[in-house]
C-alpha cells in the first residue's frame, strides 16, 4: 500500500544517531544522509526518510499522527525503546507491553523522536508481519 514514509525533522544529525539507534535495532543498517540533510533506511524491501522539511519552514510533528515499524519479538521492540531512550527519545503513552487491540493482541512501545514525531514498534504475535515471516 505504501511507497514510503518521510518524517520531519529540525537536526537531521540527531535524526541520524536517533533512528540509526532504534531502526537498528530491528535489524536495519545505520541510514544514508544526503546532502540536503535527508537520511534514508532501506530495510525488508521498505524506504523510510527523515529530512528538513522542503519548504524550508520548521519540522513539526502530526498531531494525532503515529508511524509503526514492525518487531519480530517482544524483546525487540524493548530493545527499539531502550535505544530510543538513550539516543534522544521520549516515552510517550504506557510503558512498554502487551495490549488487547481489536486486531488482535499486540506488543507495543511509544516513542517521540528528537522532533517529537510519535512512532511505535509493534509485534503481532498471532499474525503473519508485513514482511511475510510467522511472528
Amino acid at each position: 500500500m505504501f511507497s514510503h514514509m518521510v518524517l520531519g525533522t529540525n537536526d537531521p544529525q540527531k535524526a541520524k544517531t536517533f533512528y540509526d539507534a532504534t531502526l537498528g535495532a530491528l535489524g536495519a543498517e545505520p541510514g544514508t544522509m544526503w546532502e540536503n540533510g535527508a537520511i534514508t533506511y532501506f530495510h525488508a524491501g521498505y524506504l523510510f526518510m527523515v529530512r528538513p522539511p522542503l519548504d524550508g519552514k520548521v519540522a513539526t510533528h502530526a498531531n494525532g499522527g503515529t508511524l509503526g515499524f514492525i518487531a519480530s519479538s517482544a524483546e525487540q521492540v524493548d530493545a527499539w525503546h531502550a535505544a530510543g531512550l538513550a539516543n534522544g527519545g521520549t516515552t510517550c503513552e504506557n510503558p512498554p507491553g502487551y495490549r488487547d487491540q481489536p486486531t488482535g493482541r499486540v506488543y507495543l512501545a511509544y516513542l517521540r523522536d528528537p522532533t517529537n514525531n510519535k512512532i511505535v514498534a509493534v509485534y503481532r504475535p498471532d499474525t503473519m508481519n508485513v514482511i511475510g515471516e510467522k511472528s
